[in-house]
């Protein structure tokens, strides 16, 4: 006896990107069920800062999403409002020295010639943007189009809005395929669930849901901490962050890197960040890099000196190596879609990736093109253990496969 399709897609991992790629699907015509062997957004993105974000990407194909993502989060914010705490803040980028602001403004330039709105802003004027801003920084470039949500509750929201069916507590332990190769659903600890369609939304663990199909993806952990201080009253308005954050985020070094960036929230706290390092899934507490965020943080804005940090947290961004996700159709397996390796701007790019993967699975071509994130760009790399530095990781929902 033949089973019969549980649906048209089912969508692997329940983040922010799995809960876009549900939605998008959905409002496409298709049934859709998300599943994952944790809650909604219990892995990467329920370790955000919620940063919906052009300022941080040079112009090409991660700019270009970045663009329609943020369009589509301004529609949903019409939709949900409030309930995701959508705040179109915008992000200033500060510079210390005049090299640096010659750098910035070079590439506010490029931006600007791709679509982004910037404002440069003059030593002098930072004061009626920041008012708590540390004196003596060069310049800035004001970015009027960068935004903020709440991850968890947008994440949630969006599961809700699409109307998937949701497994949560859910394992994948393989990609059903039929004899022609073609996906036909995915196999989990509670049976399977059959579909001609499977997402891989799988976030930092995408290349494990990538090999369930016989095929390599290069996703790897990159560790962040976020030190969260007590509630505070409104004192800084935008996502403010020193010019060489963008650096770091473009770097291909495993060493640490910390650079200042702080933003209010709308329930008060100030998150500061930002450090990356590839040290696989060790989870352990770094008191240096708190420490280099507190100090960085602290020299943009000498008042949060006197004002306690309430506690930290980590999260492992999905890495790859050029810095450019797995987005669309893999060729090497017919049905099989990726939408994983965003690194630290999966929030923002979720939308944008749910739209255009939905655009394909209903057999439309997408815009902008896919192809620069091709999944099978990578068939030459042979991924390394992940048991490095790490030990077997753990099973809880961030660190394990959905």
């Amino acid at each position: 006896m033949t089973k019969r399709p549980s649906g048209d897609v089912v969508v692997v991992g329940a983040g922010m990107v799995g809960a876009a790629c549900a939605l998008y699907a959905a409002r496409a015509g298709l049934e859709v069920v998300l599943v994952d062997r944790g809650p909604v957004a219990g892995g990467t993105t329920g370790a955000g800062e919620g940063n919906l974000l052009v300022s941080d990407k040079e112009p090409g194909p991660e700019l270009q999403l970045a663009l329609l993502s943020g369009r589509l989060w301004s529609e949903l914010a019409q939709e949900l409002g409030a309930a995701v705490e959508y705040e179109p803040k915008g992000g200033l980028v500060v510079a210390s020295t005049p090299e640096a602001l010659t750098a910035l403004t070079d590439l506010a330039a490029g931006q600007r010639a791709a679509g982004v709105t910037t404002v440069d802003v003059k030593a002098g004027q930072l004061p009626d943007l920041e008012p708590y801003l540390a004196p003596g920084l060069a310049g800035g470039v004001l970015y009027p189009q960068d935004a903020q949500v709440m991850p968890t509750l947008a994440a949630a929201h969006l599961v809700r809005a699409s109307g998937a069916r949701l497994e949560t507590g859910r394992t994948v332990t393989r990609i059903l395929r039929g004899a022609d190769g073609a996906v036909r659903g995915v196999r989990t600890d509670r049976g399977d669930i059959l579909a001609p369609a499977v997402v891989n939304a799988a976030g930092t663990w995408g290349a494990e849901v990538a090999a369930l199909a016989g095929v390599g993806l290069p996703v790897l952990p990159r560790r962040g901490f976020v030190l969260v201080t007590e509630p505070l009253p409104r004192r800084v308005r935008h996502k403010v962050y020193a010019a060489d954050y963008v650096a770091d985020v473009a770097s291909d070094s495993a060493a640490l890197q910390t650079s200042p960036v702080v933003e209010g929230t709308a329930a008060g706290p100030v998150l500061i960040g930002a450090s990356r390092e590839r040290v696989g899934f060790d989870r352990s507490f770094s008191l240096p890099v708190v420490r280099a965020l507190a100090a960085g943080a602290t020299r943009l804005f000498p008042f949060l000196e006197h004002v306690r940090a309430m506690r930290t947290y980590l999260g492992f961004r999905p890495y790859m190596p050029d810095h450019l996700p797995a987005i669309g159709p893999d060729p090497r397996v017919p049905g099989l879609f990726h939408a994983c390796g965003h690194e630290g701007a999966g929030i923002g790019l979720a939308t944008g990736t749910g739209h255009l993967i939905a655009r394909t699975l209903a057999g439309e071509n997408p815009e902008p093109s896919l192809t620069p994130f091709r999944p099978d760009r990578f068939d030459h790399f042979s991924h390394p253990s992940r048991s490095h530095n790490t030990g077997h990781p753990d099973s809880s929902a961030e660190e394990a496969a959905p």
